[in-house]
């Protein structure tokens, strides 16, 4: 009965922080409507009480949902649709934000730490920021209320408290069971088991929470009428935001880079793109709301900036929830029957946004100057539009399926497609774009920090630009860079690095606390740069020059791009001598791997029987001991070997035929200057009926050595045995099991076949040594001579098929993306330091 109190009570606590979050609206509006001080400070300690219910709510959601997860509830819809009891805690940390309804609860808890702090931190924002706050909060509580109107059949919210048998009540078995509780789950998708996935979800939510906060000054600058104001205390959590949310996108690019097999770290999948645009609008935000803070310009742009990436980040959460985006993208969630409710949460904010803007628009301040080609503001508005354009080509292009809804509304049949090649769609105008940025983030330094006119600037730029000619002729001519595009690309991102460099120096001399903004443009130049080698010049350096089809099934472009390994025979690729050792498994709660020949499988896939002594990374297995293993997964054991030095690298194959069959995952190898990137193509079918060979008999005596297939092969024992798996022996029923022993290329396999009568009948077992493509039997005893006679069948080494491909000097995309998070973090440190000031001197 607990079981079911702790999902009665999660219910509980879900509506109890949707009815807080509405009561914590309205007193923060009475709050900031109220005419007389102790009105106004009544509603504001009701607002603040209200919203305290509302945190521990939700804090008590997420450790009652947490805790049908770790105790393994599996009546619970969630815990079974995400989960199992092999899990390590790590990832069932993960699993509970696997499903929709974990994602709003993360994205919940996280606006409940940053309302707290908004609250103990500035007292005259606090009213009408928390009416915006709470109002947020209730549309995200409504998500996962999972309730329904009597008599209108409108359901509000997916409950992740909902019982399985809820969901499923017309399955055959709860039909003849209702009380029917799953012993184990469906788990965990073993892509997502990975420590990124435990990392990356909660920091890009952090980041779309971080959004509200500029959202909610903005509309409270313009509801108070105080529109200069908001921009100093939303400016620091616009530059927290913008580095938590980037960083979040470069968290889920280094988990696809490591973990998925299309070559690369960005795919323009439409749920990479829904995130992808926001977060450019926000840096155009930042920059906008930077230069009014400098020269009280561009107070409108920062506003309907500010706007724009708030409405953007519930854009794509109907974009990635609604199901709308189901046939286009791999990532994106099932529709749980809430396109309605995201639209209607999208359209409020949106339109009382949109409405406050259109009452305020002529109160708002703007400047009648016309901004000089020599002034920053000129060159920071064109950064701006280049972002904003940058958003607007992606956006458009992952609205497709969006637009065909709408069309489909009217009843008009609208036959647009997204892109087919989504990188190549994407990539030829992304890198134009880029390439503008680059030398705007360059020569736009310059116009930020000194007063400029043409001569100056032209004995400004004339260092930077002569070291980054002689940089750039050295890049392109080493690493022989000819397409035009990259060509630029190069030239913008060391113009950039160069031109930052210079100010950054002489900013150290004089301000260091000023330097976040060039460092960061650095770190721009140095990705700039990474992205051209990493997507540019990477190139597959598997190539099959056999001069023979790896299988006349496969197209040109695959029999020309892989290569065909067999077990230990050496091949030559990338420099190096390439072997294939064979299939590995990975233990459940131990690192490192398996040879697959030293064990047994049983009916289990997640367990194997050791065949022999086994040690695995200083872990000992004895022959018998059963290991837990994780059974979805089989790697691939690939050396490589140069000058004396070797390297293993292990990449990962799953079969899945609900996804589609064959699911590779990389390994890499990395070196200073560039990364090889190894994924597993074609594998050979378990299921699939193997030939072998005519029988070949052998008479051999104990400790005899003979040949099998020329390895050598050692008679080591025939022993009695009494029971055998999956064959009952009565008592005069016999079974031997013989231990044959084989000196392969690189270490001893064991083979045990088994010798049996049962019920007067002959029966032989054989073993196979799946690495060497051996089948050993027992096929007779004579104990007159103290001979055994073994039967020796042989068939096709075990083989992998593998791409490979060189990433060259990718590291300067990774070194580029942390000096971009320096300098956001460096403009941060500033701008909290400066706001406390102000707030210590009573000015905020």
């Amino acid at each position: 009965m607990i079981h079911y109190f702790i999902g009665d009570l999660g219910h509980l606590f879900v509506i109890t922080s949707f009815v807080a979050a509405i009561i914590t609206a309205f007193a923060y509006f009475k709050s900031t409507t109220a005419h007389d001080l102790q009105s106004k400070d009544f509603w504001l300690l009701n607002g603040k009480i209200s919203f305290y219910v509302h945190a521990i709510a939700v804090l008590g959601i997420c450790i009652a949902l947490y805790t049908i997860i770790a105790k393994h509830y599996f009546e619970y819809h969630y815990a079974y649709s995400y989960s199992d009891r092999k899990l390590q805690t790590y990832y069932l940390i993960s699993t509970f934000w696997n499903g929709q309804e974990g994602s709003f609860l993360l994205w919940m808890f996280w606006h409940t730490i940053i309302g707290i702090v908004l609250i103990h931190t500035n007292k005259f924002w606090e009213g009408p920021v928390m009416t915006v706050f709470a109002l947020v909060q209730a549309f995200l509580a409504s998500m996962i209320l999972g309730v329904v109107i009597p008599g209108f059949d409108v359901k509000i919210g997916s409950s992740p408290f909902i019982l399985l048998r809820e969901v499923m009540h017309d399955a055959p078995i709860f039909q003849t069971q209702p009380d029917f509780i799953p012993k184990d789950g469906n788990g965990l998708n073993p892509l997502l088991q990975n420590y990124w996935m435990v990392i990356h979800p909660p920091t890009l939510f952090l980041g779309f929470a971080l959004t509200i906060v500029p959202f909610a000054f903005c509309m409270a600058g313009l509801w108070l009428k105080k529109y200069k104001d908001w921009v100093r205390p939303a400016l620091p959590w616009a530059l927290f935001g913008g580095a938590v949310l980037g960083l979040g996108i470069l968290m889920g690019g280094y988990w696809a880079y490591e973990t998925l097999n299309f070559g690369g770290y960005w795919n323009w999948d439409p749920v990479e793109n829904a995130v992808y645009v926001p977060w450019l609008v926000l840096v155009a935000a930042i920059h906008t709301m930077i230069t009014y803070r400098n020269s009280e310009t561009a107070l409108k742009a920062s506003v309907i900036l500010v706007i724009a990436t708030f409405v953007l980040i519930l854009y794509s959460t109907f974009l990635t929830r609604s199901g709308v985006l189901g046939e286009a993208s791999v990532h994106s969630f099932t529709d749980l029957g809430l396109s309605g409710q995201l639209l209607v949460y999208m359209f409020f904010f949106l339109i009382a946004a949109v409405f406050l803007c259109v009452v305020r628009w002529k109160e708002i301040p703007s400047t009648k100057e016309e901004a000089s080609i020599y002034s920053r503001e000129f060159w920071i508005f064109i950064g701006a539009t280049t972002l904003c354009l940058m958003g607007f080509q992606v956006i458009a292009g992952t609205s497709i399926p969006v637009m065909n809804k709408i069309m489909g509304l009217i009843n008009v049949d609208s036959r647009l497609a997204p892109p087919a090649d989504a990188i190549g769609y994407y990539s030829k105008f992304q890198i134009w774009f880029a390439i503008a940025l680059g030398l705007l983030s360059a020569i736009g330094q310059f116009f930020w920090w000194k007063k400029i006119d043409a001569d100056k600037l032209k004995k400004e730029l004339t260092a930077p630009a002569l070291i980054t000619l002689i940089v750039f002729a050295l890049i392109i001519t080493t690493a022989k860079v000819y397409n035009a595009a990259y060509i630029l690309l190069t030239l913008a991102g060391v113009f950039t690095i160069v031109a930052n460099a210079k100010i950054l120096g002489s900013l150290f001399k004089t301000s260091p606390g000023l330097s976040g903004g060039a460092i960061a443009h650095i770190g721009v130049g140095l990705m700039l740069i990474g992205v051209m080698f990493s997507a540019g010049y990477s190139k597959i350096v598997s190539l099959n020059n056999t001069g023979m089809l790896i299988s006349k099934e496969f197209s040109e472009d695959f029999n020309r791009d892989n290569l065909l390994l067999f077990v230990h025979e050496p091949r030559t690729m990338w420099g190096y001598d390439i072997e294939y050792f064979g299939e590995r498994l990975e233990p459940r709660y131990h690192s490192g791997y398996i040879r697959k020949s030293d064990v047994k499988e049983t009916l289990d896939k997640d367990k194997v029987v050791a065949g022999q002594n086994i040690v695995v990374n200083d872990h000992n297995y004895k022959a018998g001991d059963t290991i837990e293993i994780r059974g979805e997964n089989t790697f691939f054991e690939i050396e490589l070997r140069k000058g004396g030095k070797k390297y293993t690298l292990y990449p990962r194959a799953q079969i899945n035929q609900e996804m589609g069959g064959l699911l590779a995952s990389p390994d890499i190898y990395r070196t200073v200057g560039a990364d090889l990137y190894t994924h597993v193509s074609s594998v050979m079918n378990p299921s699939e009926e193997q030939e072998w060979s005519k029988l070949e008999e052998v008479n051999v005596k104990l400790s005899q050595d003979f040949f099998a297939n020329d390895y050598v092969t050692i008679l080591e024992s025939v022993d009695r045995i009494l029971e055998v798996e999956g064959v009952p022996l009565g008592k005069q029923d016999v079974a031997v099991k013989a231990k044959i022993r084989v000196q392969g290329e690189h270490g001893d396999y064991v083979a045990e076949p088994i010798f049996l009568i049962k019920d007067k009948l002959v029966g032989r077992i054989p073993y196979e040594i799946k690495d060497l493509g051996l089948r050993f039997s027992l096929l007779n005893i004579h104990p007159e001579n103290g001979q055994f006679t073994v039967g020796i069948n042989t068939r096709q080494k075990d083989w992998v098929v593998i791409k490979a491909m060189e990433k060259p000097y990718i590291n300067i995309l990774w070194i580029g993306t942390l000096v971009v998070m320096v300098g956001f973090g460096v403009a941060m440190t500033r701008r909290f330091r400066e706001f406390r000031k102000m707030k210590e001197k009573g000015l905020e």
